[in-house]
C-alpha cells in the first residue's frame, strides 16, 4: 500500500470468486494516509448484539431474591457475586458487566380475561419491543423492536443490516396456543409492529448468508460435493491482497480466514457426523443442527464475532431458547427439564434446582465475552465497542409473572457503558426506561425519548461516593 499518496483500502472492501463473498477486517491498510491509526479505528457506531433468556430465573422469585442468586446484594461498584450467583460464570468479565435489577415487562402482562395463561406465548415478541402483542392467530400486530431501531440507523451500509440467528426450531407445527400468532413465540426482531423477522437456526445457512457462499444452491453443492473451502474459492484475490499488505496486516488477514476455515470446517463435521446413520439425540433436527445445545450455541457465538469483525452486520439478535421448552441439560448438574424446573413451587432446593440450569445457560455467554474480548480492532476489542443486552421478558415463571426480570447489559459500548456496576431499580420501574437510557447513549439521543411502556430514563452509572443500597422493598 502506497501510504504517502494516500492509496488505502476502503473498509467496504471485499474479496470475491465464484460466488462467494468474503469481508475484511479492519486493517491499517484502510487507514487514509496522514489519519492516526487510533482515530481510524473508533467508530462512529456501536454495535448492538440482543440475547434473550427464557422462562426468566431463580432469582425472580421472592426467595431467590433474598438469597441473590441473580441481583447482588449491594449496588454500585463494589458488588459481591456468591457462589450461587446465576453470574458467577461471568465473574472473569466484571469489569464489562452492568448488572440491571429489579425491572418490569408489564406489556407480557394479560390485559384481558382471555389472555391469562398465554404468558409464554407472548414474552418472546415483548422482550425488545416492550409492546402488547395483538391476540389473533390470523394477523399480528406489535412494535418495532430496538434492535431495528439501531439497524435503521447504523446498520445500513453493512451488507446485512442486521442478524437475526436461533438455536431453536422455528416451526411450531400446528400453531400456537391462547390464539396467538406463532411469530409472537418465535420472533425477537420486529421490523415494524406488523413485520417480525424470521431468525436462522442453521450455522450452514447463518455461515452461507454472511459470506455469500455461492450465486446458488448448485453453486454450493459444488463446493461442497468438491470438499472445497469457501477460501478456497477467493484464494486468488486473497494471495494478492497479502502481497500489498504490511507485516502486521498480514498477520492480522492470515488469522481472520484461520478463524472462517475452522469454523466451516467444524460445520462440516457436524453435518457428516449427523448424516453417518448413527442414532442422534434429537433426529428430529436437521443434520446441520448440533445434538447438544452447547456446541449449537458456540457455533452461533463463533459466527456472530466473525460477523462483527468484518462489518458484515453491526445489529444481532439471538434467541437461545423457547418458552415451555422441555430440554435438558446434563452438564448443568441437573437431568430436570427446563420448563419442569422453572415450575419450582417456591420450594428452596428446587429453587436452587432451577438456579443450576439458570447459571449453566447464562455461563455459555463467558465463551463470548472471550472470543469478543480477544478479537482487536485498533488500538480496543470488540467487547469494548460493542453493547450486548441480555434478558429476560419473564421474572418468576412459576407464577408467570413479568416482575422483578433480569436484565444484564455487557462490553463497554465505545465508553456508553462503565461495567462492573450493579443497578437496582426502584420498585415498579419499567424496563423499557432502561432501553430508553441506553438507546441514548448508543447514538439516538435526539430520536429515542420514549419507548413501549417508558416512563422516563433510567441513570445507567453510579455517583462516586453513593452509598449502596441493601434493603430489598416488599
Amino acid at each position: 500500500m502506497n501510504f504517502i499518496t494516500g492509496r488505502h483500502l476502503s473498509r467496504r472492501t471485499f474479496l470475491k470468486g465464484a460466488g462467494a463473498s468474503v469481508g475484511l477486517p479492519l486493517l491499517e491498510a484502510m487507514v487514509p494516509a496522514g489519519k492516526p491509526w487510533s482515530d481510524a479505528a473508533q467508530s462512529q457506531f456501536t454495535r448492538l448484539v440482543c440475547v434473550e433468556e427464557s422462562m426468566g430465573c431463580a432469582g425472580g422469585n421472592d426467595w431467590g431474591d433474598e438469597q441473590n442468586l441473580f441481583a447482588p446484594a449491594t449496588a454500585g461498584r463494589d458488588f459481591e457475586l456468591r457462589a450461587e450467583s446465576q453470574l458467577k460464570p461471568l465473574e472473569a468479565y466484571r469489569d464489562y458487566l452492568t448488572i440491571v435489577s429489579n425491572t418490569d415487562v408489564r406489556m407480557a402482562e394479560p390485559y384481558r380475561a382471555e389472555e391469562i395463561g398465554g404468558d409464554h406465548d407472548r414474552s418472546t415478541a415483548v422482550f425488545l419491543t416492550q409492546a402488547h402483542p395483538l391476540q389473533t392467530q390470523a394477523d399480528v400486530y406489535l412494535g418495532k423492536s430496538l434492535d431495528q431501531v439501531h439497524a435503521d440507523r447504523f446498520g445500513q451500509d453493512t451488507a446485512l443490516p442486521s442478524l437475526e440467528i436461533t438455536t431453536e426450531q422455528m416451526d411450531r407445527g400446528g400453531g400456537c396456543a391462547y390464539n396467538y400468532h406463532c411469530a409472537y413465540t418465535t420472533t425477537l426482531a420486529w421490523a415494524s409492529p406488523t413485520q417480525p423477522l424470521p431468525a436462522i437456526r442453521e450455522p450452514r445457512r447463518v455461515f452461507e448468508q454472511l459470506f455469500g457462499a455461492g450465486d446458488s444452491p448448485a453453486d454450493r453443492a459444488v463446493r461442497l460435493r468438491n470438499s472445497q473451502s469457501l477460501l478456497d474459492w477467493v484464494l486468488v484475490e486473497l494471495n494478492d491482497l497479502k502481497r500489498e499488505l504490511g507485516a502486521l496486516d498480514r498477520q492480522a488477514l492470515d488469522q481472520y480466514a484461520t478463524h472462517i476455515r475452522e469454523l466451516e470446517r467444524r460445520i462440516e463435521l457436524v453435518e457428516a457426523q449427523n448424516s453417518s446413520g448413527e442414532e442422534r439425540q434429537m433426529p428430529e433436527a436437521p443434520s446441520g443442527i448440533p445434538d447438544r445445545w452447547e456446541d449449537h450455541m458456540q457455533l452461533m457465538f463463533d459466527l456472530q464475532v466473525l460477523a462483527l469483525q468484518a462489518d458484515l452486520t453491526r445489529v444481532i439478535t439471538f434467541k437461545t431458547g423457547f418458552d415451555l421448552q422441555n430440554s435438558t441439560f446434563p452438564d448443568s448438574g441437573t437431568s430436570k427439564s427446563f420448563h419442569a424446573a422453572s415450575h419450582h413451587g417456591n420450594v428452596p432446593s428446587a429453587v436452587m434446582e432451577f438456579n443450576v440450569i439458570n447459571t449453566y445457560r447464562l455461563g455459555q455467554m463467558a465463551y463470548f465475552l472471550e472470543k469478543m474480548k480477544n478479537t482487536v480492532e485498533g488500538e480496543a476489542s470488540l467487547l469494548d465497542k460493542t453493547a450486548i443486552i441480555w434478558g429476560s421478558p419473564m421474572g418468576d415463571p412459576n407464577l408467570h409473572n413479568h416482575r422483578r426480570c433480569p436484565l444484564l447489559l455487557m462490553g463497554h459500548a465505545n465508553g456508553a457503558l462503565e461495567g462492573n456496576l450493579h443497578l437496582r431499580a426502584p420498585k415498579g420501574t419499567p424496563m423499557a426506561n432502561v432501553f430508553v437510557s441506553l438507546m441514548q447513549r448508543l447514538g439516538h439521543d435526539d430520536e429515542m425519548r420514549a419507548f413501549g411502556d417508558s416512563t422516563g430514563e433510567f441513570p445507567l452509572s453510579f455517583p462516586v461516593g453513593r452509598p449502596v443500597s441493601t434493603r430489598r422493598e416488599p
